[in-house]
C-alpha cells in the first residue's frame, strides 16, 4: 500500500524518525520560549547550554563514574545553576534595554563556551554510550524502532506537559507571570521578583541541558552540536508564537514530523522546510500559530 506514491512503511517510518527530532526541538524551544516569554531576553546561548548539558553528562561519566540516569538529572541542575549565575551577574544589568543587547551578550557567551570546550576536548565528537536498559530495538512491523529513541519521544512529551502545567496552572507559575508583567506590584506583595527571574532563566537553560543529555547517546558530543540546532529552534519558537509554552512544544513535535516527511517526498527541501513554514506563518499570522496579537 502506498501513500501519495510512497510505501506505507517508509511513510510511517519517517513519521517516527521525525518525532525523535521533534522531541529535541520541542524541549529546546520550550526553554527558549520560557526565557523570552517571561524575561523578554533573546537567548542566543540556548544551543550552547544544550551542548554544555551533554558535556557535563559526558564528564560526569568519564571522570567520576556517574551513570546515565544520575547524569540526566545532575547535568540540568549544574547547567541551570551556571545559567542562574550568568543571569545575576550579567543579564540583570540589561533588563529594560533594547533586546539587541541581550542578543549580543548571549552570542558572546556562545563564543566563550564553544571555544572553551573546543580547547578542552577538540572539535571531534566524543562518544556517549546508550544506557544498557534502553538498548535494543522494537519491531513495529513497518519499521525497526530503537528503544532509546522511543524513550526520547516519551520523555519529551512528559517534560513539555509538566512544564506547561507548572507555568500555566500552579501558584509559582502565576507568580512568575506576574513578576514579569507587573514587577513593582508583585514586589509590593512581598514576592522576591529578582529571585523569580533568576529561577526562570536557570530553569530555561536547564531544559536545554536536559535535551543535550537526551541527545548525547544519539549523536556524538561535540562543541558545535548546539549551534547546529539553535537557528531551527528559534524558527520553531517564532512559528509557535513568541513566549507561547504550548505553541513551542506542539510546533516542535509537528515540524519534526514535517521535516521527516519532506525527506521522503522532496529531500532537497528538508533543510529549509522549517524556514519556509516560518515565512508562511509570518505572512498569514505574524504573532505565530499560538501567539496572542498585541493590541
Amino acid at each position: 500500500m502506498d501513500i501519495f506514491g510512497v510505501p506505507i512503511q517508509a511513510f510511517l517510518g519517517q513519521i517516527m524518525l521525525g518525532l525523535v527530532n521533534g522531541a529535541f526541538y520541542a524541549v529546546l524551544s520550550l526553554g527558549l520560549a520560557i526565557i523570552f516569554g517571561l524575561l523578554r531576553i533573546v537567548n542566543f546561548a540556548h544551543g550552547a547550554f544544550f551542548m554544555a548539558g551533554a558535556f557535563v553528562a559526558y564528564m560526569a561519566g568519564s571522570y567520576f563514574g556517574v551513570g546515565y540516569w544520575p547524569a540526566l538529572f545532575v547535568a540540568p541542575v549544574v547547567v541551570g545553576i551556571a545559567g542562574a549565575l550568568f543571569e545575576r551577574l550579567f543579564l540583570r544589568r540589561i533588563y529594560g534595554l533594547d533586546p539587541i543587547y541581550g542578543l549580543l551578550l548571549t552570542f558572546g557567551l556562545v563564543l566563550v563556551l564553544e571555544g572553551g570546550f573546543r580547547v578542552a576536548f577538540g572539535s571531534s565528537g566524543q562518544p556517549f554510550p546508550t544506557p544498557p536498559e534502553l538498548r535494543g530495538v522494537w519491531n513495529l512491523g513497518f519499521m525497526i524502532l530503537p528503544v532509546y529513541r522511543a524513550f526520547v519521544i516519551g520523555v519529551a512529551i512528559v517534560v513539555c506537559l509538566a512544564t506547561w502545567f507548572v507555568i500555566e496552572k500552579t501558584r509559582i507559575g502565576a507568580h512568575l507571570r506576574a513578576a514579569t508583567e507587573r514587577p513593582e506590584l508583585t514586589q509590593s506583595f512581598g514576592i522576591n521578583v529578582p529571585m523569580l527571574l533568576t529561577i526562570t532563566y536557570g530553569a530555561g537553560v536547564g531544559l536545554a541541558a536536559f535535551a543535550g543529555v537526551l541527545a548525547a547517546p544519539i549523536q556524538h558530543v561535540y562543541p558545535s552540536m548546539g549551534s547546529d540546532l539553535v537557528i531551527i529552534v528559534f524558527a520553531i519558537v517564532v512559528i509557535g508564537g513568541l513566549g507561547s509554552i504550548f505553541g513551542s512544544a506542539v510546533t516542535g513535535l509537528g515540524l519534526g514530523v514535517v521535516e521527516g516527511l519532506t525527506k521522503v517526498y522532496y529531500s532537497q527541501a528538508s533543510a529549509t522546510v522549517v524556514f519556509l513554514v516560518m515565512a508562511l506563518v509570518l505572512l498569514l499570522r505574524p504573532a505565530g500559530l499560538f501567539g496572542r496579537e498585541e493590541n
